[in-house]
């Protein structure tokens, strides 16, 4: 009965010390997305600023898994180069042996100021900070910090729990006889593989060996080739996330594993030829956690100085392996990939980068459709459909891919920008549909060999003028996030309103005067009401903008206010003088 509660206890412990990673994982994440994005915005082709990004970003969340799968996520999507991400995957290694120093901390002994260096002194004064944080104090960074400290807090009660467990079943001579039967290096290696494979993840399966090992369970010669093995498991996260994604990508995960195998291969050499040929005492000691995550960071540093300079070598052995195949054209990049989405930060900016794109091919659609009504083309028009397609499809992979985005655990600041991109998405691809209903006005023209009269044409400059300069003012404030210029885009809008107004009221005077058919009056009405809604929809573009970068909520509260607005009223008088309709009525 005893035997069943230790292994009881061991399980639960192994349980809650996984949840701790995981809630610890999730938070840091979310906590450093913009320096993450800060970071990785600064990668070049520079092998050594690679190195260093990939160590310091997993000692930020404490997962190699996690930041090869983003890797591998950024090669997917076209962010990093396959020879950026090898060098990046190679500092995660080494960035990921911070977990175990810290989990190290449980090996402090002594009396006096010493013992409130144990985590037993200092980790209820974490969670009763982490519990505040959470649950007390408003604003997502503060609860993503106090999950952080609670995260860390679960963490370590889990290693106490599988620690204190370990113990128990130390009394038990089966259990440790169990132990006594892992004598061979490549067996231990394969243990470590398969149970860091099970869990996915190295800082876990460590943290594990090092319960184990301070209960006297592990001594040397069998933990220095476990440890190997983890570094081959942990591999098996990022090959499950190249599943589904492009050439590039597969090759990351290859790359990340072939690493891990490589480093193995020469130290499981080295070291079998020390243990059998000189038998060192110190294989049979016992390590405490401390000699653990000495091993742990040892074994990663040695693959990373024996492998970095090969980094060439490897990206031309995974080509070769995982080859193009000529009989099927493949994209280089993805437009989205989900597994960015655990990244709010990195996964926002490739959603922008996709919205600006969106926002170019919609509003060049529009411009084409202007230039159709001065002089009918054909390929321009198969270029509008076209464009229009695009539109279509960007916008249906953009709106369901934020939708997801979304649904995650993202703070208020990704929340806005969700909002106002899932808005402008909407807003460009009506855009698209606009110059559609153009072309069909400029097409009909062509079929029935109409034209407008030389006051239309003059007046429909004027509109069109108008037009480009709007379209061309929100595209820069959405690209650039430019609150000047989207405050500017209202009083054009203004303007735009009137202008249409304007010409509907010249267009009745022509018909009465028998100066305009009935049916080119069908075509002008619909045309001046589809050029009048392109520029409402700049002016949502433009208000997203304005609310997001104010941090509002509410869209009417500009509409509502900025007319009242001395700049306001100067622009309006500005573009009034310079988008003048003149002349009489012919």
């Amino acid at each position: 009965m005893e035997w069943a509660l230790s292994i009881l206890g061991l399980i639960g412990g192994v349980s809650v010390f996984l949840f701790g990673m995981n809630i610890m994982g999730e938070s840091l994440e979310r906590r450093a997305g913009t320096a993450l994005k800060s970071l990785l915005g600064k990668l070049t082709g520079n092998k050594f600023l690679g190195f260093l990004t990939g160590m310091i970003v997993t000692c930020v969340i404490q997962s190699s898994s996690a930041t090869t799968v983003m890797v591998v996520g950024f090669v997917n999507s076209g962010l990093m180069g396959l020879p950026q991400a090898i060098s990046v995957i190679m500092g995660s290694n080494i960035g990921t042996t911070i977990t175990s120093w810290i989990l190290s901390t449980n090996a402090i002994g002594g009396t006096g100021f010493l013992e409130f260096l144990k985590p037993d002194a200092w980790m209820p004064i974490l969670a009763l900070i982490g519990i505040v944080l959470s649950m007390f104090l408003k604003g997502d960074k503060n609860k993503d910090t106090g999950n952080i400290l609670l995260g860390f807090s679960v963490l370590m009660t889990g290693m106490s729990v599988m620690c204190g467990a370990v113990s128990a079943l130390t009394e038990k001579p089966a259990f440790v006889n169990m132990f006594s039967r892992f004598q061979n290096p490549f067996l231990c290696t394969g243990v470590g593989a398969v149970i860091t494979g099970i869990v996915q993840s190295s800082s876990a399966s460590v943290g594990i060996l090092q319960s184990l090992a301070g209960e006297g369970l592990v001594n040397y010669h069998m933990a220095i080739p476990i440890i190997m093995g983890q570094n081959i498991g942990t591999c098996v996260t990022a090959m499950i996330a190249s599943v589904g994604t492009n050439k590039n990508a597969k090759r990351t995960a290859f790359v990340h594993l072939l690493f891990n195998i490589i480093g193995t291969v020469i130290c499981l050499t080295a070291f079998c030829i020390v243990k059998w040929g000189f038998s060192p005492s110190i294989l049979n000691e016992y390590p405490n956690e401390v000699g653990i995550a000495t091993c742990h960071s040892a074994f990663n540093i040695i693959t990373t100085i024996i492998l970095f300079p090969c980094s060439g070598l490897l990206a031309k052995f995974a080509c070769f392996v995982i080859r193009d195949k000529n009989e099927v054209k493949e994209d280089d990049n993805v437009l989205l990939d989900e597994k960015l989405i655990t990244v709010p930060a990195i996964a926002l900016e490739r959603s922008k980068v996709l919205a600006v794109e969106l926002g170019e091919v919609a509003i060049g659609a529009i411009k084409k459709g202007l230039t159709l009504l001065e002089k009918y083309d054909l390929e321009l028009a198969k270029q509008i459909k076209k464009d229009e397609n695009t539109t279509d499809m960007y916008e249906d992979i953009l709106g369901k891919y934020l939708v997801k985005l979304s649904s995650t655990q993202i703070g208020e600041e990704h929340s806005l920008e969700v909002t106002k991109l899932l808005k402008a998405i909407n807003d460009f691809e009506r855009i698209g549909d606009h110059a559609i209903n153009v072309l069909e006005a400029a097409e009909e023209l062509k079929a029935k060999d109409l034209s407008f009269s030389d006051s239309a044409k003059q007046e429909l400059a004027v509109l069109s003028k108008a037009l480009n300069k709007i379209l061309d003012l929100t595209l820069q404030a959405f690209t650039n996030n430019d609150l000047a210029l989207a405050e500017n885009i209202e009083p054009l809008e203004e303007v735009i309103d009137n202008l249409k107004e304007q010409m509907r009221a010249r267009h009745v005077i022509r018909m009465q005067q028998s100066k305009c058919t009935i049916e080119l009056g069908f075509i002008w009405v619909d045309l001046l009401t589809s050029l009048e809604r392109v520029s409402d929809h700049c002016s949502n573009i433009a208000i997203g903008v304005i609310d997001t970068l104010r941090n509002r909520v509410n869209s009417h509260e500009f509409t509502h206010t900025v007319k009242l607005e001395e700049r306001f009223k100067e622009k309006y008088a500005e573009y009034s003088s310079g988008f003048k309709i003149v002349g009489t009525i012919d």
